[in-house]
């Protein structure tokens, strides 16, 4: 797979457009130099300010461009036609006294035009190298229509899935999150800030934004030092190794430190500690709010803070007002330096010129058209749908159906023919027509000679409270609205005369996503109804659950139940083709799945404590142990593990280790299986997991074929951050080993960390 080519000829930059090569750090601080000596403190405190550009607002609008043609804007978010950023840009480049190029941004989730599956499905795909070429997909287009920065990829860890933020995430493993937020930045932003073709990738929230309480969204986190170092900041330092050129802030507190004021986390532990060396923007409105978290007294004072913490840019609110716009007061009042602010100009101004903005602000309409039609972009985005579904259960082999031996299918579900859902949240310029839903790829499968009869079953119910997307800024996606009663009846009779009922059910994509935390895991409106009312007909029944959470079916059992996730652009092509068995699904879950929410959270890679035996019986009413483990998911094939051993049985603390597995096809067609590896540290200076990640390899075999898949544990696998020593540290101990297709995993081996004795 060529990761480095996302798309045909039509996805390269003119000459000009992009560096050939990484701009050397000497010329980018001269040239930086030269502009900061001709700003005004106005300019600078501009420069480091981004607003929100809703075109649809015109009153907003105007001040915004009033902004930028007086060089108090350095960058707009939300402004994604082409001419409209060249016509803004135009303002920035040749009316302004000094023409610095504006940056654009903007939330570049999971696809542009071509929609990708949501991240959480790209993360169980457990494919690397896939999620980086579709990011590089997502970043070609978006670079082709003038935007020059993603606020993504979302790296927090998430282990709680009534959080709506979950679909954003790799899911609840340090270790799986590291390899994905790598992935992702490379993808967006290529071999250096600058490169062809590229974005610039900012993870985000920094830090521990996954962790809030209950689930809430934007709501206080509190984490342990252990928790911190060992779970939430890994992905983070695996994306700052990869290169990413901006991170965004969180809104909550940390350990009851607003994280956007938090110069420990935002310059000691980001620059100090994890080798930061971009530009650090807000989320949006954040340096306002520390008004709002009560650690500053008014605008300019929240802006002091926010820059004194490590803030560079400001995203300022959409329709409020800018706390950075306060800086040059702040400063003729000696509340903050010089040097504070240039340091922060400094940093955005780099930016700029190292994705050759100066040299070529605006965009080449015509070219951008031919990028956005470019049909590899859909082959990728298809490939991406058919490796990150999760098959979770397929009773006496349902799947894959016979469609050679079909004559009736009946599709039903909300879901089912729902193009703007099926794309997921963060698609905010929704082309249905560029998008297959579930019922056409089944019908394009199937053809003319299998009878397909389609109901929607039930309404989908609206929010309570309404979601922050649900404004006049953003389109709007149609909700089913039907009589449930009669509906439910006509669904459950045309699923009585079919041969095979194929069920579309979930979460509306309004549902999921930011400000979208939910207190219950059922499936929403009467959908659980429908769904006993046709498991009542007795016909064969395939579930395909288009969710990012863990629902709760309330032990109703289908005789097959996939996850499909948000499946984007190409979902309905590729659900077909499992559906059929032209390829055999392979995605594992990046979760653990609860039987109920009670028992949330309830992560994998949790540590023995007191009667570690009886740890399933924690609840005295039912098992603590998950429906379905971290790591699992089924194939149309079976694989078997054998020949688990080590170069050596022993290694000295800061040696590595290399471990090898056999692999094994013992089915009867070609399929992936994710081989993973997993630890436990039996004792030390600290308590460790039952079981830890620390290597995954998806690997496809034809039926009876092997192979040898190999994993090295080395200082980076073997060492944590002990609380007490405030350090990492690696221990001397028997370590065992466990390798298979989940966190289950049987196959078992050991091997020792000691030091070698002294010589006598």
């Amino acid at each position: 797979m060529n990761i480095n080519q996302p798309g045909s000829s039509g996805s390269v930059l003119n000459e000009g457009e992009a560096p050939a090569a990484a701009l050397d750090d000497a010329v980018v601080r001269a040239r930086v130099d030269a502009l900061l000596a001709q700003m005004t403190v106005e300019e600078k405190a501009g420069q480091i300010t981004q607003y929100f550009d809703f075109l649809t607002s015109q009153d907003e609008a105007k001040r915004v461009e009033a902004e930028v043609a007086a060089g108090r804007a350095g960058s707009l978010l939300f402004v994604t036609d082409p001419e409209d950023i060249n016509r803004l840009q135009r303002i920035a480049v040749e009316q302004t006294r000094l023409g610095i190029p504006l940056l654009f941004g903007f939330d570049i989730v999971h696809g542009f035009h071509t929609v990708m599956p949501v991240p959480i499905a790209m993360a169980a795909s457990w494919d690397p190298e896939l999620v980086e070429q579709g990011q590089a997909v997502a970043a070609a287009e978006a670079r082709a229509i003038g935007l020059h920065w993603a606020f993504a990829p979302m790296v927090d860890i998430a282990r709680d899935p009534r959080w709506g933020r979950l679909i954003e995430s790799a899911g609840e493993d340090p270790y799986l999150g590291a390899a994905m937020a790598a992935a992702q930045v490379r993808g967006f932003q290529g071999p250096y800030l600058g490169s062809p073709d590229r974005v610039i990738a900012g993870p985000k929230h920094f830090a521990g934004y996954g962790a809030a309480l209950g689930g809430r969204d934007y709501d206080e986190v509190n984490l342990s030092d252990s928790e911190l170092w060992n779970v939430y900041l890994p992905p983070f330092k695996a994306a700052i190794d990869a290169g990413a050129g901006n991170v965004m802030t969180a809104y909550m507190g940390l350990n009851g430190i607003p994280a956007t004021g938090n110069r420990w986390l935002l310059t000691t532990v980001l620059r100090g500690t994890l080798g930061f060396d971009g530009f650090v923007v807000t989320d949006a409105g954040a340096a306002a709010d520390l008004t709002t978290h009560g650690v500053a007294a008014d605008l300019t004072e929240a802006g002091v803070r926010a820059l004194q913490a490590g803030v560079d840019m400001e995203m300022a609110p959409p329709f409020g007002q800018s706390a950075y716009k306060r800086l040059p007061e702040a400063l003729a009042d000696g509340r903050i330096t010089m040097a504070e602010l240039d340091t922060a100009v400094r940093r955005v101004l780099a930016a700029k010129i190292r994705m050759g903005l100066f040299e070529q602000p605006y965009v080449d309409i015509a070219r951008a058209r031919a990028v956005l039609s470019d049909p590899q972009h859909r082959a990728v985005a298809r490939l991406a749908a058919e490796r990150s579904v999760v098959l979770l259960r397929n009773e006496n082999q349902l799947l894959p159906l016979n469609a050679e031996a079909l004559r009736s299918v009946a599709v039903i579900g909300p879901f089912a023919d729902a193009a703007r859902d099926s794309s997921g949240p963060w698609i905010f310029a929704q082309d249905d027509q560029e998008t297959v839903t579930v019922l056409a790829g089944i019908k394009a499968a199937l053809g003319d000679q299998v009878q397909v009869a389609y109901s929607p079953g039930v309404s989908v119910p609206a929010r309570q409270f309404r979601s922050i997307f649900e404004s006049p800024e953003h389109k709007q996606a149609p909700r089913i609205e039907v009589d449930d009663e009669s509906e439910i009846a006509r669904a459950a009779e045309l699923a009585r005369g079919a041969e095979v009922a194929i069920l579309v059910l979930g979460e509306a994509q309004i549902m999921i996503g930011e400000n979208a935390s939910r207190s219950s895991l059922d499936l929403p409106g009467r959908q659980q109804q429908l769904l006993d009312a046709v498991l009542a007909t007795g016909t064969p029944t395939v579930l395909l659950l288009m969710s990012a959470r863990p629902l709760d079916l309330k032990g109703s059992t289908p005789q097959a139940l996939m996850t499909i996730w948000y499946p984007g652009t190409q979902g309905g092509t590729a659900i077909a083709y499992l559906l059929f068995g032209h390829v055999s699904p392979g995605g594992k879950l990046p979760f653990n799945w609860p039987r109920n929410i009670g028992q949330l959270p309830l992560p994998y890679a949790r540590l023995k404590s007191h009667q570690p035996h009886k740890a399933e019986q924690r609840y005295w009413n039912e098992p603590n142990s998950p429906l379905y483990p971290f790591g699992f998911g089924l194939s149309y094939s079976s694989f078997a593990f054998v020949g688990l051993s080590f170069d050596r049985a022993e290694i000295a603390p800061g040696e590595t280790l290399q471990v090898s597995v056999e692999v094994c096809n013992t089915g009867k067609c070609t399929a992936d299986e994710v081989v993973q590896l997993y630890i436990h540290q039996r004792y030390g200076s600290a308590a460790r997991p039952v079981r830890e990640l620390k290597g995954f390899q998806r690997v496809t075999l034809e039926p009876g074929k092997r192979c040898t898949v190999q994993f090295a544990l080395g200082p980076q696998q073997l060492r944590y951050w002990n609380a007490a020593a405030r350090d990492w540290v690696q221990d001397e101990s028997p370590f065992d080993v466990f390798v298979g297709s989940d966190s289950t995993a049987p196959l078992t081996a050991s091997f020792a960390v000691r030091r070698a004795a002294p010589e006598v």
